[in-house]
């Protein structure tokens, strides 16, 4: 089992873990929701316990792997190896040693990084990215996440590049979960967008979306159940999501804008639950916000899927595997 390594993908509302091979073929899975109490201690063992499921499925003990890679939202310090505000997680605001907890708890060494930027990664070099050389990642999900390729190389800023759930797409806007006023992801990330619904039905309006939660034994408005809604014809629902794609399209152009990529890869919970009829909706909703508006991007979905993350994240861990010592 030479370089066999694991990759953990935490999300806001679930925890992919994967063990794949040297040719990054997926030897065991598995998906834990993420907790909704406790704080980062409490996730770090629900990841550990996900990499434990799937190290067991691929017949591997996870002393045994090569190295684990881990794709964290909130403010990934890689030196550091510590993750802080990440506002969708609970009580998850001052920097957490997630690599050190994490290697104690699995008996493996550890890399991190950021979770949309590894999902990128993945794309580019595994999934719908393979045909460019530079692309910009959209992950619609619990937020909206961005991932950056430059002229064949990521691009991470100074550490917080990417971050497109943050453009600005109405001045004096929606409050967003940052703190700030008309972020895209006030209007199109899954958290807010469920924060929006639940003022609503408080105000009187009609829905089914809570319903259909409960129905499904769900404490939030998961993908899954957003795409019943508007299976249903739920007014609310469709409401709520044509206000998300015209704000991704806003936003998604804006980015495009600056960057003048060949692509426009779409991921995350929601957008893979939507799937293709979405990233048209997407794609057209940022047509009239692009400056080069007779060339635009290619917009594709992304192809790996729901363990676009956690493979991408088993990428960081080659660092690991090549590391001397």
């Amino acid at each position: 089992m030479a370089r066999t390594r694991g990759g953990i993908d935490l999300g806001g509302t679930k925890i992919q873990a994967v063990v794949v091979d040297e040719d990054n073929a997926v030897l065991g899975q598995a998906r834990h929701p993420t907790p909704t109490s406790g704080g980062p201690v409490d996730v770090a063992r629900a990841m550990a316990g996900a990499l434990h499921e799937a190290a067991t499925a691929a017949q591997v003990e996870t002393r045994a792997l090569a190295g684990i890679g881990v794709g964290s939202p909130g403010e990934v310090d890689v030196v550091l190896g510590t993750v802080g505000n990440a506002r969708n997680l609970p009580d998850w605001l001052e920097p957490f040693p997630l690599v050190t907890t994490l290697t104690d708890l699995i008996g493996a060494a550890v890399a991190i990084g950021n979770d949309v930027q590894v999902a990128t990664d993945a794309e580019f070099h595994l999934g719908s990215g393979r045909p460019y050389r530079s692309l910009l990642g959209v992950f619609w999900g619990t937020g909206v996440g961005g991932g950056i390729y430059l002229d064949g190389r990521p691009w991470l800023g100074r550490g917080a590049a990417g971050e497109i759930g943050h453009m600005v797409v109405r001045i004096d806007g929606a409050q967003c979960l940052c703190g700030r006023r008309g972020c895209m992801e006030a209007y199109a990330g899954r958290a807010a967008m469920e924060g929006r619904a639940r003022r609503r039905l408080r105000r009187g309006h009609n829905t089914d979306l809570f319903e259909l939660m409960e129905k499904h034994g769900r404490t939030r408005l998961t993908s899954g159940i957003w795409a019943r809604a508007l299976a249903h014809e739920d007014d609310m629902a469709i409401e709520l999501i044509d206000e998300a794609v015209a704000a991704l399209g806003a936003g998604v152009a804006s980015a495009v804008n600056l960057l003048d990529v060949e692509a426009v890869v779409i991921g995350g919970g929601l957008g893979l639950r939507l799937g293709e009829p979405y990233a048209a909706r997407i794609a057209t909703a940022m047509q009239p916000h692009l400056f080069a508006d007779t060339r635009p991007p290619v917009v594709e979905l992304a192809a790996l899927g729901d363990l676009g993350g956690a493979i991408g994240a088993a990428l960081l861990a080659d660092s690991l595997v090549s590391a001397p010592g």
